[in-house]
């Protein structure tokens, strides 16, 4: 095994090959360390997120070095039949590529029995393994920017395919009409890691239209939490840019594929929870440059944090004032609330006494825009309903505002820790990545940053990686050298390597950064390996 460092709470184990990284998958969740918070398979890592404060790198290293990956993993009993018209673009090229027909390339795909290695790249995206030996092909050399939902592709000996529209670099050889990711599903995935598959030609056969897993109809997550609703509601005037409810997250969602997701800002989201009462972790609307107006229907009261930003409550007769963030503001019925655009940082963030009454997917009320699971963003015209006030709730504790925003006038830096693939770059680059300026551009959303410098990142290894998980504060470098700051819908696995990743304790501030403003990237140690003998 090879430990690389990932951040201060993350760990990247590499190993020689699937079966090894599927092996000490098995140890690791059948024999758990504690302190392991999520565990992402690979191609031939494993990333193991960790709390510091429970487990030390050192420690766990020391631990997982022990862990034997070479037993034998037991395959799941679950089979899938997946119903296939092989249709697809990339048929004839693929054919051509090995030397044989068409028609050949379709009884090599349906005449072996797939496993599922892991999930990634999309929530219900599943890397199967174990096909025709021969079926060993490149990606595209220049992706598509639209694949359809049910495309089956073939990228190097990895079968699989795509559960929604997507940009994507395999070679598409057919289409299913079964649904790989279904949020009615009481198991949105279809597919689970350890899962057997077989593909079904549906030209030579009706078979395979269904598939023998039992799938429950309709909804496991009931809308909001059983609490009694209060006669009391939210009307959204105007949305801004862009308003989506968030909260801290969906972690532990690994084997579907999904990330966690939730608030680009957290410290802003649980700060504007406690000023109206809320537990931390209750949905909170987080709002991008300001433009959000809200109209009070009852009495409520609210809080906003996170973006300096301008305040003003307007009442039903026409009375105008300021009002101050990181305060409770209370509104009676028909005032109207405006967020101004900031000056300083981003994402805004509201919350409501007594939290909004919105559907959990997946036991969370965050929105992940890249791999489209939550509620949707909000709109003009939406009626947010506001649950009952338990009783107890504490109103008025004191939160301080941040006094360090992000800006424009002022270079933004973020500590960072070097890894897992500094050492796929020249020592030009590693050092250039931290002296040099990089301006956030345009192209800049939810799932990160996109950074533009005048020089870009060279590498020295120049080979295609494997995919591997990723983190929210991951600096991964494209082959244009110019890298992509992670935020908090990145994907949950990625092919390009990762250089190093901002250090947790900065993702809040990385979250409010706005699109113009400079970043430096400040490391906070050196690059090595973590050695078990010495740890």
């Amino acid at each position: 095994m090879r430990f690389l460092p990932i951040n201060l709470d993350a760990l990247m184990v590499e190993l020689d090959d699937l079966e090894q990284a599927l092996a000490l998958l098995a140890s690791l969740e059948n024999d758990p360390i504690p302190g392991v918070e999520e565990l992402v398979p690979a191609a031939r890592t494993v990333m193991v997120m960790f709390q510091p404060a429970v487990q030390s790198m050192a420690a766990l290293v020391r631990e997982i070095s022990r862990r034997d990956v070479n037993a034998p993993v037991e395959r799941a009993g679950t089979l899938v039949e997946i119903p296939v018209h092989y249709d697809g673009d990339d048929l004839a090229e693929v054919a051509g590529l090995l030397g044989i027909t068409p028609a050949e390339v379709v009884r090599r795909h349906t005449g072996s029995e797939y496993r599922v290695a892991f999930c990634g790249f999309a929530p219900g995206f599943a890397y199967l393994t174990g096909g025709h030996p021969s079926l060993d092909v490149p990606r595209r050399s220049t992706p598509r920017t639209r694949i359809p939902a049910g495309a089956v592709g073939l990228a190097g000996r990895f079968s699989g395919v795509y559960p929604q529209a997507s940009p994507g670099g395999w070679q598409i050889i057919g289409t299913t009409p079964l649904a790989m990711w279904d949020i009615e599903r009481e198991v949105p995935a279809l597919l689970q890691p350890g899962f057997r598959v077989r593909f079904v030609d549906l030209s030579q056969s009706s078979a395979g239209s269904s598939t023998p897993i039992p799938v429950a109809s309709g909804s496991a997550l009931p809308a909001g939490d059983g609490q009694p609703a209060a006669d009391t509601a939210l009307e959204v005037l105007s949305a801004g840019l862009q308003t989506l409810f968030q909260d801290l997250g969906r972690s532990g969602q690994a084997r579907q594929g999904v990330s966690a997701s939730g608030a680009m800002d957290r410290a802003a989201c649980k700060a504007a929870n406690r000023l109206v009462g809320n537990l931390p972790g209750e949905a909170c609307l987080e709002t991008v440059n300001g433009g959000l107006r809200l109209r009070s229907l009852g009495e409520t009261v609210v809080a906003v944090t996170g973006a300096e930003l301008s305040l003003s409550v307007t009442s039903a007769s026409g009375s105008c004032w300021q009002a101050a963030r990181y305060q409770p503001i209370a509104l009676a019925d028909g005032d109207e609330l405006a967020l101004g655009e900031p000056v300083a940082g981003t994402r805004g963030y509201v919350a409501v006494r007594g939290g909004f009454d919105v559907r959990p997917v997946l036991g969370s009320c965050a929105t992940d825009t890249l791999a489209h699971v939550g509620p949707p963003a909000v709109s003009a015209g939406d009626r947010l309903s506001v649950r009952a006030v338990q009783r107890g709730a504490v109103v008025g504790l004191s939160e301080q505002a941040p006094a360090d925003l992000p800006g424009t006038q002022a270079d933004v830096v973020l500590d960072s820790v070097l890894g897992p693939r500094t050492d796929w770059f020249t020592p030009e680059a590693v050092e250039l990545l931290s002296q040099q300026r990089w301006q956030v551009t345009p192209q800049s959303n939810r799932v990160g940053l996109r950074l533009a410098g005048q020089s870009a990142l060279t590498r020295a290894v120049s080979g295609e990686l494997p995919s591997e998980g990723t983190v929210a504060g991951a600096i991964q470098v494209p082959p244009s050298g110019q890298p992509v700051l992670f935020l908090a819908d990145h994907p949950l696995t990625g092919g390009y390597p990762v250089v190093g990743a901002v250090a947790p304790y900065h993702l809040d501030r990385a979250g409010q950064i706005p699109v113009g403003a400079w970043v430096r990237f400040n490391p906070i140690r050196s690059f090595a390996a973590v050695e078990s003998s010495a740890a």
